[in-house]
């Protein structure tokens, strides 16, 4: 590890630096502003250990820049502006708040104390907090180790926090304890020794959680949510392992995360570790992901719907805490020995989300910085029942967004954050916030300074560095003036004191462990420097890119001896370099262990650095492969989870689908470039001598025939292109452009009368295609049939169903939440289900494996919307409860694959890079769908008001109106009454309940009806009761009505802008489109809708008896209407809508949010 570096540390220009390369010994701790009478006097000497740096007229030259003014104004000195934000007042209540939510009802020990670190009464422990922690030094001493315990506990419900202590502060109070103990002061020695522990920096003190012996947990955190079913108890009694155990947290619902393959590489990785357990935390996709390598075991903590943005943990990695960005952003806190949420803040900054995150090394307050246009940096108080944040200031808009916060970990009353551009300092105190920004550009020290990457602060006391992509290191120092040398409050007004060029590379993350300052950067090379900035030693060899984040473990490095092999100090002294155990990772989602002691190196984690879009599991064995932009194509064993191999394509190469064949022994791949290559399933090297390219565009799906004889593929979107296996090789057979808008699904198939291969595409342009290739031809792909399926609706996805029936059929969803099912061979719409209504219309559909034995009842369906996966119990009939769905991904899900024995369910996220693995428990799910009611009580719950509402009774008086009106209303005979109408009154029923079905629909209405029994008995259906009737309404109405911005969607396309920019269409053109276009209506029926429409007609339109006169009609229209209908006339006067937003989207916003099921 030894290496020769140059000393690169760059003075100040005018300034005098005294810099020892070999033995410093001054590094300063203040630095003060110079006045005119001070200029020629010469600056003391500072206490060994700090630098010593002569401050020239450039450093005392400031334009920091601050942005809100205090109460009194803005305060300036010497053009430093600082700023203060009135908080406010925090108010004590036992009730629940808005801001900040307990979860659970608060419970306190009969000793008074809580599981979660507090911020108040610090006052009234600190002096038995000082004596256990000289007691504990003495053991420590004396054992040469640390005892790992759990973290004291302090009451929970105190008045609303105030700032917490400095350490100055708690050695004022703790001298003044002691010496009132005996009246002469307290025993020298444990005195020496209280005070050696509180005046040490907190880095290099014992951690509290493992230093005392006597601090366990007596009481139930009171923040657990009492709806969880968990044992409150659980967080008490926990343990380091309590949370990887078998049984710790058993999920019983239908579709249950038990696995995340991926990780978010723009959030940090934490190392957990405890004793030599390699545990880590990271974040995968809206999941927090605890991952011990040791036992190889994952614990999930959910609760988010979006992506993660920022993880934070305590100093002891007990208490971690996680945000996510958006308009809707929580913050949760966990407990990472029992994996149960403790707390919960809702609504953080809704302008935008969390955009960064900090908890005090005591993990008594978060900080939070918002993401909106004027960043707001907050302060939480998490343990307390304070209504919102403890003090809360807005940033600057000119300021750039803040992507890093760190708390002083000696001093929970300062902090810093910084963007690419700024470093903003803050300090807080008496529910106050005050921040400064000072400016540094290039001109300061005639240096270029770089982009800010993150800050720390420095082991001396009031000082601050600052990494830059330049590869320097800015040192900041807090300002001394004769009017601030003596206020420890204004320790935020800071100035750039030096500019130290350390490297050339860029400097990607900086932090502190112990006696070092550490720095990554972008070659993947991990220096420690002291605190000084010597070079002592540094990890160049490990090849791993550039670092993202570091992070130590917990746990003291060993003491050095014989037994021990740590690498040697670059020094004179040559000592054993001893340093923590650490985990670092990589922005190519790249995770590796490093132990300190013999410099042992080993990868965690070698997951996807882009987009995973294509994923696929293997028909016969517990395998998936899932490839990605970055290339890489990597094939998991997901009940070991181990990788069984991985295949790394060139540079360029981005995966965009991949399929297995029924045998499990060859793969597909298809890349964005538009080649297609076929594997070996195995060792995944390639069947062919070069990859076929026909394309120019990706390859967006691929798939194999149930013989493996065919290879299809889409690209270009619209394109089909086939590949045949003949004389034992692969061949190209043709392509063909069948649609004129984007294929949304392509699939092979079996004739039913024989063995043969089919295949069917299905585009956005409503027209299922099938391919003839019993009689295609080398560069000849024949379409055998082409026909359209859709009238409105855009189709997003086909399959087929599962054959629980006689008959065979396809199953299509479009974007109007319907379900369809098609007769394999005529392709006639047999039957419309109301689809899940989660949000957003299903978007892929794949059947569970089923076993083959005996007759197939019931099947179950996987599906996918934008972001969640969800389950359907087959066969369909509209039934709301038999559907589930959770959120599966922050953003968007891509793509779904079901485990060959139907067990698990996976799901690609695409940008988030992640890939989720779902336990399927079809118990539960069938438990859920029973809850719902059997026969038609599921479907009472769909009708306004329910059985018992206006609706349904008008629906019955109707039902029975239809058997009059059918046997002539006239008529004086004797009527026949029953509960079945003929199949010809549905379309007339439907009408007079406000649905008006297209000609189409009504065809599919009626043959769904006619033929429903004929498979079974050979014979028509010819009559419907009520029960069926009502299933039918349900399915085949609108999910959510028309509303007016479909309408006005029609006047977008059709029309033109008129004078006064209005979308309008002209009247002549409006006739002539109702009568030419789509399904025609006569000139008669034109007339007589809209005259009721404008009511120019007192009967209504034509009825039974009555029949409508049109001669007048046209003459009374172009009298009525104006030449020019615009949109707002047609939507608001003519057809009634409101002005303002329907109640039937409200309806659906409504409904969407209270059907999502969250994990």
């Amino acid at each position: 590890m030894a290496e020769t570096e140059q000393d690169l540390t760059e003075d100040a220009p005018g300034g005098d630096a005294e810099v020892l390369a070999e033995d410093p010994q001054e590094l300063p701790k203040n630095v003060e502003e110079p006045s005119d009478q001070e200029e020629d006097l010469q600056p003391e000497e500072s206490p060994p250990g700090e630098i010593q740096l002569s401050p020239g007229p450039e450093n005392a030259t400031e334009n920091d820049s601050i942005s809100a003014p205090e109460d009194t104004g803005e305060l300036t000195t010497d053009n430093l502006i600082v700023s203060a934000s009135p908080v406010s007042e925090a108010s004590h209540s036992n009730q629940l708040q808005d801001g900040v939510v307990i979860e659970g009802p608060e419970t306190i020990s009969d000793a008074g104390q809580s599981l979660l670190p507090s911020g108040d009464d610090e006052t009234q422990s600190v002096e038995r907090k000082v004596h256990d922690f000289g007691e504990q030094l003495e053991t420590e001493e004396q054992t040469d180790q640390v005892q790992a315990e759990v973290l004291s506990p302090t009451l929970i419900d105190a008045p609303p926090p105030i700032a917490p202590l400095t350490c100055s502060e708690i050695k004022g109070i703790s001298a003044s304890q002691n010496t009132g103990q005996d009246g002469q002061g307290a025993d020298s020695n444990e005195a020496d020794g209280q005070m050696r522990i509180i005046s040490a920096p907190a880095r290099l003190r014992p951690d509290i959680a493992f230093c005392v012996p006597n601090a366990l947990i007596n009481d139930l955190c009171s923040c657990i949510d009492p709806m969880s079913g968990l044992d409150s108890s659980m967080v008490e009694t926990s343990i380091c392992d309590t949370v990887f155990e078998e049984n710790s947290y058993i999920k019983q619902n239908s579709l249950n995360l038990v696995w995340s393959f991926g990780i978010n590489h723009d959030t940090p990785v934490h190392a957990l570790h405890i004793d030599n357990r390699r545990l880590i935390l990271y974040a995968s996709s809206h999941t927090a992901v605890m991952n011990n390598f040791s036992i190889t075991r994952q614990h999930l903590l959910q609760g988010h719907c979006s992506p993660l943005s920022c993880i934070a943990v305590s100093g002891n990695r007990r208490w971690v805490a996680t945000a996510d960005q958006s308009s809707e952003s929580l913050v949760i806190v966990w407990d990472t020995f029992s994996g149960i949420p403790v707390q919960t803040l809702f609504d953080c900054h809704p302008e935008g989300g969390v955009g960064a995150m900090a908890m005090t090394e005591d993990a008594k307050y978060l900080a939070t910085v918002g993401t909106g246009a004027v960043q707001r940096v907050s302060i939480w108080a998490w343990t307390s029942e304070v209504k919102g944040p403890v003090c809360s200031v807005d940033l600057s808009p000119a300021f750039s967004l803040q992507t890093f916060v760190l708390f002083n970990p000696e001093d929970n009353t300062e902090l810093l954050s910084n963007s690419k551009t700024e470093v903003v300092f803050y300090t807080w105190k008496n529910n106050q916030l005050e921040f400064a920004s000072p400016i540094l550009t290039d001109e300061t020290f005639n240096k270029t300074v770089g982009l800010y990457s993150q800050s720390v602060f420095h082991l001396t006391p009031s000082q601050v560095l600052s990494a830059t992509s330049a590869g320097n290191l800015v040192i900041w120092d807090t300002v001394q003036t004769p009017q601030l040398q003596f206020d420890a409050a204004k320790s935020y007004k800071k100035k750039a004191l030096k500019l130290m060029k350390l490297q050339n590379d860029s400097i990607t993350v900086v932090t502190v462990s112990d006696r070092y300052i550490v720095t990554c950067d972008v070659k993947g090379c991990i220096k420690f420097y002291d605190e000084q900035l010597c070079l002592l030693n540094w990890y160049s060899n490990f090849n791993l890119g550039p670092i993202s984040s570091i992070s130590f473990s917990s746990q003291p490095a060993l003491k050095a001896d014989e037994k021990t092999s740590y690498p040697s100090e670059s020094t004179i002294n040559a000592q054993q370099f001893i340093v923590r155990n650490f985990v670092v990772a990589t922005v190519d989602a790249t995770v590796a262990h490093v132990t300190g002691d013999g410099c042992k190196l080993e990868v965690l984690l070698q997951e996807h650095g882009a987009a995973v879009h294509a994923i696929a599991c293997s028909p016969t064995q517990p395998l998936i492969c899932m490839g990605s932009y970055s290339g890489l194509l990597k094939v998991w064993d997901y009940e070991k989870k181990e990788p069984v191999c991985s295949r790394l394509f060139g540079t360029g190469n981005y995966i965009q689908c991949v399929t297995y064949n029924k045998t499990g022994t060859l793969l597909g791949v298809g890349l964005t470039d538009g080649c297609v290559s076929i594997l070996d399933a195995i060792s995944l090297n390639d069947e062919c001598l070069e990859p076929f390219q026909y394309a120019r565009d990706a390859v967006t799906q691929i798939a194999f025939s149930h013989d493996s004889t065919y290879l299809a593929t889409i690209d270009s979107k619209t394109t089909v292109t086939v590949f045949l296996f003949k004389d034992k090789s692969w061949n190209y057979l043709g392509r063909q452009n069948a649609h004129f808008k984007p294929i949304q699904n392509l699939m092979f198939g079996i004739y039913l009368d024989s063995n043969l291969p089919r295949l069917l595409s299905l585009g956005e342009d409503r027209v299922l295609v099938e391919y003839d290739l019993a009689h295609s031809t080398e560069d000849d792909l024949q379409v055998l049939s082409s026909e359209r399926i859709e009238q409105s609706a855009v189709p997003t996805c086909m399959a087929w169903y599962p054959p629980i029936s006689k008959e065979s059929f396809m199953i299509t969803a479009n974007n109007q939440y319907k379900l369809k099912l098609y007769n394999a061979t005529t392709k006639m719409c047999r039957k419309t289900v109301l689809g899940p209504i989660y949000g957003s219309p299903v978007k892929k559909i794949e059947v569970l494996p089923f076993s083959s034995d005996g007759e197939v009842k019931k099947c179950y369906l996987a599906y996918i919307t934008d972001n969640k996966v969800g389950l359907q119990t087959v066969p369909l009939d509209g039934n709301p409860h038999k559907s589930c769905a959770v959120i599966c991904h922050g953003t968007t899900v891509s793509n779904i694959a079901c485990s060959y024995d139907g067990s698990y369910i996976f799901t690609a996220g695409g940008d988030d890079c992640t890939v989720h693995m779902w336990k399927v428990d079809l118990m539960a799910h069938e438990a859920v769908t029973a809850l719902g009611g059997e026969d038609l009580t599921p479907f009472y719950g769909l009708l306004e008001g329910g059985r018992d509402g206006e609706l349904f009774q008008e629906m019955e008086n109707y039902f029975y109106y239809s058997q009059l009106r059918f046997q002539n209303v006239s008529s004086m005979e004797t009527r026949e009454v029953s509960t079945h109408i003929p199949i010809q009154e549905i379309p007339f029923v439907m009408r007079a309940l406000g649905f008006y079905p297209t000609e189409k629909e009504i065809e599919d209405i009626l043959n769904e009806v006619k033929f429903s029994q004929y498979v079974d008995t050979g014979k028509y259906v010819t009559h419907i009761d009520l029960g069926e009737f009502i299933k039918l309404y349900i399915n085949y109405r609108p999910a959510f009505g028309i509303t007016a911005s479909e309408l006005q969607h029609t006047f977008d396309v059709l029309g033109y802008d008129n004078e006064n920019g209005e979308k309008a269409i002209n009247l002549g053109k409006l006739l002539q489109l109702l009568q030419n276009g789509g399904e025609c209506m006569a000139e008669e029926e034109v007339a007589e809708c809209l005259s009721t429409l404008l009511g120019l007609n007192p009967e209504g339109g034509s009825s039974e008896l009555i029949s409508f006169d049109a001669k007048n009609a046209a003459a009374l229209l172009a009298q009525e209407l104006p030449q020019e209908i615009t949109s707002k006339l047609f939507i608001n006067e003519i057809l009634g809508f409101p002005q303002s937003p329907t109640c039937v989207e409200e309806m659906n916003n409504s409904t969407t949010s209270s059907t999502e099921i969250q994990t």
